[in-house]
């Protein structure tokens, strides 16, 4: 896999109208060209930035093409970057559910309702996580604009410490994502490997 951090610039991001996140994924899929019988072999995530700079992170099985607008700075991640235990991570998420009767898809809202919703999806990729360490931010619903239509996502961004559980079904989520609209910059699990941590417990 090769991670890669886009970086644009005020003007960049202007010749670019990146005024809402249909804009981002225009953007980011055109570093992408579709290859025949291949499906979408790339995640990301919009840092953010400041007023003078906007950064992307993107997770790959190829490497982008160069941008016309902005600079990319990728590299190879190693292969024994997953194989730790624990990990400070990050995962902005799109957090619904599917109800079992009508097969309707519905946002899963309120801090509470969102932590028990990760803890209990974590362990089907190959992790759990410490509720105790959660934070989520930026809880709300993103707005685009698509073939005229307005469209929503539901998302928070989840911050805390993991413990590998499965290590298969870990790397793959790692490498293909977790959730839903990972087209649409959610889903990336933003890793940072850490020492055993003896003192708390993943409930």
């Amino acid at each position: 896999m090769i991670a890669t951090m886009l970086n644009l610039n005020r003007s960049d991001c202007k010749a670019l109208n990146l005024n809402d996140l249909y804009g981002l994924h225009k953007a980011i899929y055109s570093l992408f060209p579709a290859e025949p019988g291949k499906s979408r072999d790339f995640l990301f995530v919009d840092k953010g930035g400041d007023w003078n700079r906007r950064h992307i992170l993107i997770l790959s099985e190829r490497e982008p093409i160069q941008p016309e607008f902005g600079e990319i700075v990728s590299k190879k991640v190693p292969d024994s970057f997953l194989q730790h235990d624990y990990y400070g991570f990050e995962l902005a998420l799109n957090p619904t559910r599917r109800d079992s009767n009508t097969g309707k898809i519905f946002p899963v809202r309120g801090r509470a309702q969102l932590i028990d919703w990760l803890v209990e999806k974590a362990p089907g990729h190959g992790f759990e996580v410490f509720s105790q360490s959660l934070q989520i931010n930026h809880i709300g619903v993103v707005t685009y604009q698509k073939n005229g239509t307005i469209r929503t996502h539901n998302t928070a961004t989840f911050v805390g410490t993991l413990k590998v559980i499965e290590r298969a079904a870990f790397v793959e989520s790692f490498q293909r994502g977790i959730g839903r609209a990972k087209g649409f910059g959610f889903g990336l699990l933003q890793l940072v490997p850490m020492e055993a941590q003896n003192n708390i417990s993943a409930s």
